[in-house]
């Protein structure tokens, strides 16, 4: 008697976009890919190469010898196009009952996916890592300048929005697939404002939002940064469009 064994369905997907990162993506793949090899579910890792100038593709598409239940897909594109379109990019054509996104400098241990994983498995469709509730712990922390400018946004950013979180940039955000596709198949943002766009989407459909604490390390020579006037006000900028494009 022959049986015909189904492909097993991929039960995580995990998102990383990076630009210009061929050494930071080194260590953050192989933390990722070696924890995912000793877990017994089917994962998926897709890099996204968001217009790099190096080799990040090139270095991520190294990592070749891999279990049959961990699988790894190198996407990229020319040119830069911004974070919020490299994870949406990434997002939508990932495959996994659960899908997350992590920063390629690996701030956030992927071990914490655990407790995303447990809090989708409770019901929520959503569960975002934060750096600010109870729990969180910082090794290291951002220059004075960064924090005050973060706190002033986060601010302004929840009353324009009509949300309470003290932390929605943390990079490091867990789905059930269907509202992944949703929310992302609807973003707009192309910047890394697009953390918030996808919260005050999810506010829209009525999703179920929960937070969990983590570790976080402030990584040096971030591709990120505020070191302008213009930079600090083009965020502003970017959060005040998102009703806007919404209706």
């Amino acid at each position: 008697m022959s049986h015909i064994l189904k492909e097993k369905a991929i039960e995580l997907s995990i998102v990383i976009p990076a630009y210009n990162e061929q050494d930071r993506i080194i260590p953050t793949l192989k933390n990722t890919l070696e924890y995912l090899k000793e877990k017994n579910f089917k994962s998926q890792v897709i890099v996204v190469s968001d217009g790099s100038s190096d080799k990040t593709a090139a270095t991520a598409k190294g990592f070749c010898r891999l279990p049959e239940h961990v699988d790894l897909t190198v996407l990229e594109y020319h040119p830069n196009r911004g974070k919020g379109y490299a994870v949406q990019h990434g997002m939508l054509r990932a495959n996994g009952r659960i899908i997350m996104f992590m920063d390629a400098d690996y701030a956030v241990p992927v071990q914490y996916c655990e407790t995303g994983m447990e809090l989708i498995e409770q019901g929520f469709d959503i569960a975002i890592a934060s750096r600010t509730i109870t729990g969180a712990r910082v090794k290291s922390r951002q220059n004075f300048f960064r924090e005050l400018s973060a706190r002033i946004y986060t601010f302004i950013q929840n009353y324009y929005l009509g949300v309470s979180f003290p932390d929605t940039q943390c990079g490091f955000k867990l789905f059930k697939k269907k509202s992944a596709h949703m929310l992302f198949g609807r973003q707009k943002l192309s910047s890394v404002i697009f953390d918030p766009e996808i919260l005050w989407l999810a506010k829209q459909k009525r999703y179920k939002v929960a937070q969990f604490p983590v570790q976080w390390t402030h990584i040096a020579d971030s591709r990120i940064q505020y070191d302008s006037l213009r930079k600090f006000l083009f965020v502003f900028q970017e959060l005040f469009r998102i009703k806007k494009l919404h209706t």
